[in-house]
């Protein structure tokens, strides 16, 4: 399906409501999602631990639990579905769609000038994950490698998983949150299409490799075009 019928047909069925809900055990249900508008359901937990370094106004994290969209988590609370964190040794991939399923996904909600003092030792998980290159699409860091926000991160997340239609849904909070799958669209296409996390990585250096070779074929071009532009006016008519 063309991501426009996608989006067409996500769009027909935001009143679709999720028969698993009542299969989770207690704790997720307590976890499981409502958004303010009650008219997406998401059958899994979604969730943050909040550091406090973001401007309230600014912060994305804390607009999604604002609209009961996401929850908060305390340090040292265990959360076992996937986890995006800088101790994760594996990245993410469509093969952790059954946690997400099962457990549900979480971010972390910090600010990138003080990742350095950030407690990620304290966030309890046994699934922690890494995300592969992606370029940033909200106001602060647009065009930005890396720096994405907590929405920005669930989102990848979700798209990678299988989940797009979870990810489109908490994208269209924000005004501009289709920017960020329309900048990395290949991407989230090619990394949706892998097996595993290495798969992923693999997807993630080709890609890169392709820019740079890009980058240097650009770089070039001009030099050539000037050295034959030189060769021409060297040569005498006969």
């Amino acid at each position: 399906m063309s991501r426009g019928n996608r989006k067409k047909d996500f769009h027909s069925r935001k009143t679709k409501r999720y028969s698993k809900q009542d299969d989770l055990p207690s704790t997720m249900q307590d976890l499981a999602i409502r958004d303010e508008t009650d008219e997406f359901k998401v059958n899994f937990p979604v969730a943050m631990w909040d550091l406090g370094h973001c401007d309230p106004k600014k912060c994305t994290g804390r607009k999604l639990a604002r609209k009961g969209m996401i929850k908060t988590l305390r340090l040292q609370q265990r959360f076992n579905g996937i986890v995006l964190s800088p101790m994760g040794i594996k990245c993410i991939s469509p093969l952790d769609k059954e946690i997400v399923e099962r457990f549900g996904a979480a971010v972390v909600d910090c600010s990138w000038a003080k990742i350095e003092e950030t407690p990620f030792e304290q966030m309890k998980t046994s699934n922690p994950r890494l995300l592969p290159f992606l370029v940033a699409a909200n106001p602060i860091n647009y065009g930005k490698p890396i720096k994405l926000s907590c929405v920005e991160a669930l989102a990848a997340l979700f798209y990678i998983t299988g989940f797009q239609e979870e990810a489109e849904h908490y994208l269209s909070q924000f005004t501009w949150g289709d920017s960020f799958i329309h900048l990395n669209q290949e991407l989230l296409d090619r990394y949706a299409a892998c097996k595993d996390g290495e798969e992923v990585v693999m997807a993630q250096n080709a890609y890169l490799a392709e820019c740079d070779e890009e980058r240097n074929r650009r770089t070039l071009t001009p030099d050539i075009e000037s050295s034959s532009e030189s060769s021409e006016e060297d040569v005498e008519p006969t």
